[in-house]
């Protein structure tokens, strides 16, 4: 999903910015760079500021203009203060790596930061679905390029790692349960239909022997008892110990008999 997140620089007028940028990217993990217009191509201080990020520089793709540049987008995000006369859907940056994280899945996403000293122009701005804004210190919030897309590029990476964990947290899961449904079905053993009958005579024996029902008159006990235990659905080994209740029940019925006589 990374590699649908293009960072896309408007009139960079430094070409020192353009490689700072492209190390911001790489240590985020995005790799698409458009350049809009630069004042000058990425040279050799571009490179230098690049510090191994050099491939990103090399791929880089330029584009007069930015219509040309995010045209194949499905979602826009562009850089902005908090205008009071452009009024437009404002993202946090936060907000903004989840958003185009959440996307790219679909289609291309274009996050648009503008030139160094004036930022967008409004009919860039608004070519944009979105505007992000850094809540930066109000009383110093001077940014330079590098550092505003170093963090919008850590929201985006922050979210596509926890959609990632997310992804591998369900995937777990979901083998964990079809682990322990195999393990149910092949190690659980539940006492056959024969055995269940049995069980249900040696408990209607044993009732009858203590009294709690007339042997000629069972009336609804044991129907209700069976649907108890249908529906209980007992595994062998519960079957078992049901089996060496009634029976502890009848021997000590029968000492209490001959105790009597």
């Amino acid at each position: 999903m990374l590699e649908q997140i293009r960072i896309v620089l408007v009139g960079t007028s430094h070409t020192g910015n353009i490689g700072s940028v492209a190390r911001a990217m790489k240590t985020m993990g995005l790799s698409s760079l458009y350049l809009v217009a630069p004042k000058e191509l990425p040279d050799g201080q571009a490179y230098a500021l690049a510090a191994g990020a050099s491939d990103i520089l090399a791929q880089a793709k330029i584009f007069d203009s930015l219509a040309p540049a995010i045209a194949d987008c499905g979602l826009v995000v562009g850089s902005s203060a908090r205008s009071r006369t452009l009024s437009w859907p404002m993202l946090e940056p936060r907000d903004c790596g989840e958003k185009a994280i959440s996307e790219a899945q679909q289609h291309p996403v274009a996050i648009v930061f503008g030139r160094e000293s004036s930022g967008l122009s409004n009919e860039e701005l608004q070519l944009c679905n979105y505007h992000v804004c850094i809540n930066a210190n109000p009383e110093y919030s001077s940014l330079n390029l590098a550092m505003a897309v170093q963090l919008v590029c850590y929201e985006v990476r922050m979210a596509w790692l926890a959609q990632a964990k997310q992804t591998q947290d369900n995937q777990t899961q979901s083998e964990q349960s079809q682990i322990e449904s195999a393990h149910t079905d092949a190690e659980i053993n539940y006492p056959s239909n024969q055995q269940m009958e049995s069980f249900y005579q040696h408990l209607e024996q044993t009732l009858d022997d203590t009294g709690f029902i007339i042997k000629q008159h069972p009336g609804v006990v044991m129907t209700k008892l069976k649907r108890l235990f249908n529906r209980a659905r007992p595994e062998e080994a519960e079957y078992n110990i049901l089996r060496g209740i009634l029976t502890s029940v009848q021997r000590f019925g029968s000492v209490v008999s001959r105790t009597k006589e």
